[in-house]
């Protein structure tokens, strides 16, 4: 076979996998990641990314931070439906900031069409450990019994108006009847340390930002906010064994423009959801507490309309608004 030949085979075959070849090239793949390298939704994309090359060829990582999240799901949102360009969809992106925000710059529900779900991360009901000693709280049982003896004693902090750790404490505090006030912080880690030197009692924290100060002994796990016991806490019981159905997960996935193909997404959902069952990816995710949750589209798609829904209730229970 002549030279020429073998190259047309070549990138024939390459067409059959790579939804962005075009002409006499593949152009790579474009995955947005909504917020700020480091993070880790920004390290699983990028593990994911280079996985995939195999099967898709390059994904380029392009990081859009800004808006909640929103600026980068809106540059998704308004990408050729060509499968050059896909995006990571978050519980804020997708099901809190459309009830937040007072104008949203895209429609959470009908501007993307579902790839598959990424992973799930555990929230966990944290104390300060020297506070929860001096208050005798070492259950969650033991907490809301001091809550109620106690009414207004107690605060917990969050990310910000609006955050899920917020809307976790709103949800916890109608689910027990007890009354602890509010103090929002400019982001994740300002709140952490704020409950690290005890300036608020409690907080629903990401159970990979607050796994290495419980590991070290400075803050107490009382709870996870799974449904069921999380792997990484043993011996920590969830919210939901005293407060039935109580369950606020991070998470995250994958999406593209409406009106991509469905053959496109397929695809995609092929070649990540591949990725996600692979040994080494499962070990790497452990380590940011990330379990891995591969599906169909569908199934995504129907999981986002369900957090949608659900958040609607909780954004409007806690009266937070972003103008």
């Amino acid at each position: 076979m002549k030279r020429r030949d073998l190259v047309l085979s070549a990138l024939g075959a390459a067409a059959a996998v790579c939804p962005g070849l075009t002409g006499a090239q593949a152009r790579p793949i474009r995955l947005v990641v909504p917020y700020a390298p480091g993070g880790p939704i920004d390290v699983t994309a990028r593990l994911l990314a280079e996985r995939v090359k195999d099967s898709l060829g390059t994904v380029i990582i392009e990081n859009r931070p800004g808006g909640g999240g929103n600026i980068g799901a809106d540059a998704v949102a308004k990408a050729a439906p060509d499968g050059l360009t896909i995006g990571i969809s978050a519980v804020a992106t997708h099901a809190i900031n459309p009830w937040l925000f007072a104008r949203m710059p895209y429609d959470a529900g009908m501007d993307f069409a579902p790839i598959t779900q990424m992973v799930r991360v555990p929230n966990v009901l944290v104390m300060n450990a020297d506070s929860a000693a001096r208050l005798k709280i070492n259950t969650l049982a033991d907490l809301i019994t001091y809550g109620k003896a106690n009414p207004g004693r107690l605060n917990y902090g969050s990310g910000g108006n609006g955050s899920a750790g917020h809307l976790a404490g709103e949800m916890f505090k109608q689910g027990t009847g007890i009354f602890a006030v509010h103090i929002p912080y400019n982001g994740g880690n300002p709140a952490q340390l704020a409950l690290l030197s005890g300036q608020v009692d409690f907080n629903f924290d990401n159970l990979a930002t607050a796994a290495p100060n419980i590991r070290a002994g400075k803050l107490k796990a009382l709870a996870v906010t799974t449904l069921a016991p999380s792997p990484a806490l043993p011996g920590v019981p969830p919210v939901a064994d005293t407060l039935k159905g109580f369950a606020i997960d991070t998470w995250w996935g994958l999406v593209a423009p409406a009106g991509t193909p469905r053959e496109t997404v397929a695809k995609l959902n092929s070649a990540f959801v591949s990725a996600l069952q692979s040994p080494e990816v499962r070990i790497r995710f452990a380590g940011l507490m990330a379990e891995p949750v591969p599906g169909t589209p569908d199934e995504f798609g129907t999981f986002m309309k369900s957090e949608l829904a659900k958040y609607e209730k909780l954004v409007k229970l806690s009266g937070a608004k972003v103008d």
